[in-house]
């Protein structure tokens, strides 16, 4: 028996002003089938996926043509036709949408649970009965304590949890069509298994179609059952998943594959997507990474421990404190690259701000060339400071909104070469610039203007400005697409080769650790549970956490069972 069309979009084109941003789309999704949606950044896939529930407002953008056919058996409605009012009852009803970023979605200032009884607020039933409906949905998608998230404020629970919460309210009215908009990108490796698991049980047990969009192939290999690949605009590929990932016949879809670093091999660059859309060459041949020969140590950290506060009685006075980081040695050498990996609260950031001393360590102590980072005093560290630097996990939130990319990449030399003449400064910044692959004309403008990718670069390039001996790279490609990514993290290997810093590279991506590290730390719960080459902890971990944590990544070869 063939499966139930669900949604069928015909020829849809989407502009805005001169922008031809959807280019006669064609996709089919099934009841019963998680249809994957593949594609950059900037490729449509978001805006494809808001244009069903007519989450895209018009203007600015322009519906130029096609059609949106939602369907109930042998009848079809096309929601592109429909008033606002007609389209909100099918987003009550039919529709539903698990967003990427569940912070920006949920209210801050509600309760989890409240904000799920809204969203049933259209349906029969006393309040107690849909409370009851609520719990019943929280235990549905696994959390542990249902009234506890009931009752919980977004900010109370994990990145995982929210994304349950997410995932809760829009089952929450049964609907036919699931639209999950990159819901598990910024989430570590072994909580985006529970949620794809949590995902694909769900869509069995209600029978629902799900539209599945992301940029990682991986990911694609352990959910969707069909791909359409998008590429500025337009679909270049679709067919069933496994067809896909063994027979790529677009030399995008190509492309995407080969960009995500190798779990088993090491190669000394990755390809990128130009690499095959302008016909270059291709590096075949796998060359492995020269490690560093230095035995010269940069880097001592020694006996780190970081607590917070967790509980205080009536007067102030602290009860109970918070272990983010125990007991921690390791030492960097110089032109060395050393990964820290492990799952989100970990304390694998929190371990990289207390080294750069962000936040003061309760004890231990950090070592620099020699100089105790730990006991400097405020004008010490100051000095100090143009030695180490680090790149945080989100770009746009790094860069003021208001200030010009060349004032930003300024600002470091104002403050610690202050007798630099201003157009010595400038031509620094633009050298820069050019370093890191943007053009002088990214002085004068500003971060929104800027894709995510070329913002990394940006301040990629600021960390970079004062020439340091460390670099701390926090989550740095985390929330890039695989392409950029491959392209950051290209940039990286050759300013770290022409350059000569050693770097902290902190992630929850084994793939990415395992191509930009020599030697590897796993950290679990604020310790330091395994150490050794990257060769050794893929090949031959000995930790059962970094065994679940290589278990828990998601693998092409998945789709080819």
């Amino acid at each position: 028996m063939p499966a139930e069309l669900l949604l069928e979009i015909r020829k849809l084109s989407i502009q805005f002003k001169d922008l031809l941003a959807l280019d006669n789309m064609n996709l089919k999704v099934f009841k019963g089938q998680i249809h994957a949606l593949v594609g950059e950044s900037g490729s449509g896939k978001t805006l494809t996926a808001m244009s069903i529930p007519k989450l895209v407002p018009s203007p600015p953008a322009e519906y130029v043509s096609g059609e949106i056919l939602l369907y109930k058996g042998d009848k079809s409605t096309d929601l592109l036709t429909l008033d606002n009012d007609s389209v909100r009852s099918f987003r009550a009803n039919t529709i539903s949408v698990v967003f990427q970023e569940p912070m920006t979605s949920l209210n801050p200032l509600m309760r989890c649970g409240e904000q799920i009884l809204e969203r049933l607020d259209h349906f029969p039933g006393t309040h107690n009965e849909k409370k009851k409906r609520v719990l019943e949905l929280l235990e549905q998608v696994n959390l542990p304590n249902p009234l506890r998230a009931f009752n919980a404020y977004p900010h109370q629970l994990s990145g995982g949890q929210k994304q349950r919460i997410m995932i809760a309210m829009a089952i929450s009215a049964k609907p036919s069509l699931l639209i999950c908009d990159e819901p598990t990108t910024a989430l570590d490796v072994t909580v985006q298994k529970e949620v794809l698991y949590l995902l694909k049980k769900i869509q069995q047990e209600e029978g629902m179609g799900i539209l599945f969009i992301t940029h990682d192939l991986g990911v694609v290999a352990e959910i969707a059952d069909y791909v359409t690949v998008l590429y500025k605009g337009k679909v270049v590929e679709h067919g069933s998943c496994k067809n896909i990932l063994q027979h790529p016949v677009h030399p995008y879809t190509q492309a995407l594959l080969q960009c995500r670093p190798s779990m088993h091999e090491k190669g000394e660059r990755l390809p990128v997507v130009a690499d095959f859309l302008e016909e270059k060459k291709i590096i075949e041949k796998i060359i492995p990474n020269k490690p560093s020969n230095s035995d010269a140590l940069l880097l001592e950290v020694k006996n780190v421990s970081v607590r917070y506060p967790s509980k205080k009685n009536w007067l102030g006075k602290t009860e109970e404190w918070f272990d983010a980081v125990k007991n921690v040695s390791f030492d960097i050498k110089k032109g060395e690259t050393v990964g820290l990996v492990g799952e989100s609260g970990c304390g694998k950031s929190t371990l990289g701000r207390a080294i750069l001393r962000l936040i003061e360590p309760s004890s231990g102590e950090v070592f620099f060339n020699g100089a105790s980072i730990t006991t400097a005093s405020l004008a010490s560290l100051k000095k100090l400071r143009p030695q180490f630097q680090i790149i945080f996990q989100d770009p746009y939130s790094s860069l003021s909104p208001s200030q010009r990319i060349g004032d930003a990449l300024l600002e470091p030399i104002i403050v610690h070469q202050p007798n630099i003449q201003r157009e010595l400064a400038k031509q620094k910044v633009i050298h820069m610039l050019q370093r890191v692959g943007l053009d002088a004309a990214a002085f004068n403008r500003y971060p929104h203007e800027f894709s995510g990718g070329q913002r990394q670069r940006i301040v990629i390039a600021r960390a970079l400005m004062l020439e340091p001996q460390l670099v701390v790279c926090d989550e740095s490609v985390s929330a890039l697409d695989v392409s950029v990514q491959a392209q950051v993290l290209n940039l990286l290997n050759d300013l770290k080769a022409s350059m000569g810093f050693s770097a902290l590279f902190i992630s929850h991506d084994l793939s990415v650790i395992r191509y930009i590290s020599d030697r590897i730390l796993v950290m679990k719960q604020g310790e330091i549970v395994e150490r050794g080459s990257a060769d050794q902890l893929y090949n031959q971990p000995q930790h059962p956490y970094t065994k679940k944590l290589l278990d828990s990544m998601p693998r092409l070869e998945n789709a080819f069972a």
